[in-house]
């Protein structure tokens, strides 16, 4: 036991490489990615710390090369599922003891090795796997991961000294006790950060984990796995299983020691799964946590006293940054009509610059979408507004599968403020634009809060003071991130904690205190000095 009360190391967000061309920190990465893509990778599941092979093999293949085979995982079924929950449990009472500056060590370790060793080979993998460029691939495999392991552990500090106050006499405390049972951590393709926060979170608060990463994400899942082992995290702790999504979820979620769900998807999916444990609720030992950040239609409004460049850059980024894959992505935009042809043309002549191929070629801003499901999607969203009365793509809509998953950059004018494409998420570099009357401000200030049943992110441009305060009120409830003259993209840990609400998840607040407080189950303590001899109280004489 510790005899000390420690301080850990103050945190601060990871510095972002630049990338710079000719850099070495760039030829750095592209030579392990080079040297990455050669490989054919093995992935196996980790259950209990070992490695579990199944006859079932299932080939990776790259979003922007979908020829290209650079490996295999191993896919598991439901024996492998009850394998994952038995080694969870069989780690718990071990893990639940160590003190928790054992555990700050562990995931701190994990930190370090991300931000030295590791950096290349998990950029380089979420490159590969995931076809981000080396931008977007450094800002959330590298840096926002770290500063999750590194924050959350400054947040775990902060609460377990939150404590109660003491009458003469008595000693008030409060423990922190992890939730009894296991945790399922559900997670997805888009933010390497993200897969790796959701199981990391809520086992350093002492809770042992089921982990199922997306398919599409499993290259770099795998890294995770590897650097947590090198940090010392103890087998069992987190196991992390390649299962089908809904035979894995009745298992799960009809367990008995089922403690809590961390999930960031589809809201359909969250909803199918917060129904399963409403149904399971009679089997559970205690009711479970769940948690869960789901689908965003965000916006962009702005006012007529916007300063024009900076919508068209905000728009240009927030919308193709990672191919619009981002649940915080730009996709409808509110723009009066006396600015709409400046920022019209200056998105115009920004996008005519693109240039999209590869991760392997740093210059390339736009890579491909995840996988073929997600190509037809986005290719049928803009063969239909071509095709309508109400839309039209105004700049891109080009397309091509041959090589690989790839949608150029579109932009889709609509007459109709609930046209498809800007009220349903599509979740690709996708962007559509309602073009309204400057008068009508206040009446569209309404459109942006209840045409969808969204509320993740969104952002105002003005420079009109008394109408950012008007959008700031009227859409209090339309985003959990809202953001000021800026995109509605790139939450910070420790600076913007992201979440929604509505049908955008639980606003719980992922990179803050608050996330972990679900993690947690508070034991309050009373300790008396001098205990009372007499039933009598004064009032009694």
């Amino acid at each position: 036991m510790s005899k000390a009360i420690s301080q850990v190391p103050f945190a601060q967000n990871e510095p972002v490489n630049a990338y710079s061309p000719g850099s070495d920190e760039v030829k750095s990465l592209i030579s392990t990615y080079k040297k990455m893509w050669k490989e054919k990778t093995e992935i196996p599941m980790i259950i209990g710390g070992k490695e579990i092979k199944t006859e079932t093999k299932i080939q990776l293949t790259s979003p922007h090369d979908h020829h290209h085979d650079f490996g295999f995982y191993y896919q598991g079924d439901m024996s492998h599922v009850d394998m994952a929950i038995e080694a969870a449990l069989a780690a718990k009472a071990k893990w639940n003891a160590l003190g928790w500056e054992q555990r700050a060590s562990i995931f701190l370790k994990a930190a370090d090795l991300l931000a030295g060793p590791y950096r290349d080979v998990i950029n380089a993998a979420t490159m590969i796997g995931q076809s981000k460029n080396v931008h977007q691939a450094e800002i959330d495999s590298a840096c926002e991961f770290i500063d999750f392991l590194r924050y959350n552990v400054e947040f775990m500090t902060e609460l377990y000294a939150e404590q109660p106050v003491s009458d003469p006499g008595v000693w008030n405390r409060v423990e922190y006790r992890p939730l009894e049972g296991f945790c399922f951590a559900v997670t997805p393709f888009n933010f390497t950060a993200i897969s790796g926060n959701l199981p990391t979170s809520m086992a350093l608060m002492g809770n042992v984990v089921v982990w199922k990463p997306s398919d599409k994400q499993i290259y770099a899942a795998k890294v995770t796995m590897d650097v947590l082992k090198e940090a010392g995290l103890p087998d069992g702790v987190i196991n992390m299983i390649f299962t089908d999504g809904k035979e894995t979820a009745e298992r799960v979620l009809a367990h008995p020691d089922f403690a809590g769900l961390h999930f960031t998807g589809s809201t359909k999916v969250f909803q199918g799964m917060w129904k399963m444990i409403g149904d399971n609720i009679h089997h559970y030992k205690s009711y479970p946590r769940i948690v869960g950040e789901t689908g965003g239609k965000d916006f962009v409004m702005v006012h007529h006293s916007a300063n024009i460049e900076a919508v068209a850059t905000a728009l240009v980024r927030g919308a193709f940054e990672y191919q619009g894959q981002k649940c915080s992505a730009a996709s409808r935009a509110y723009i009066p009509k006396s600015i709409w042809n400046q920022v019209k043309d200056l998105m115009a002549s920004q996008i005519k610059t693109i240039k999209i191929g590869s991760p392997e070629d740093p210059s390339n801003y736009v890579n491909a979408v995840i996988d073929k499901n997600s190509f037809e999607k986005c290719k049928a969203y803009i063969d239909r507004a071509e095709a309508s009365n109400d839309a039209n793509v105004i700049i891109g809509g080009k397309y091509d599968d041959k090589k690989g998953w790839f949608v150029h950059p579109t932009v889709i004018e609509t007459i109709n403020p609930y046209y498809e494409s800007m009220v349903e998420e599509i979740f690709g570099p996708i962007l559509t634009v309602f073009v309204y009357e400057d008068e009508n401000w206040e009446s569209t200030l309404k459109l942006v809060d209840t045409s969808t049943p969204y509320s993740l992110t969104g952002s105002i441009f003005a420079q009109d003071r008394y109408a950012i305060d008007e959008a700031y009120k009227a859409l209090e409830n339309a985003a959990g991130n809202f953001y000021i003259n800026d995109k509605p993209t790139g939450a910070v840990v420790g600076q913007q904690p992201f979440g929604g609400s509505r049908a955008s998840g639980t606003n719980d607040k992922a990179g803050s205190k608050m996330n972990l407080m679900r993690w947690v189950s508070a034991r309050s303590i009373k300790e008396t000095f001098v205990p009372a001899k007499d039933y009598k109280y004064p009032y009694l004489g």
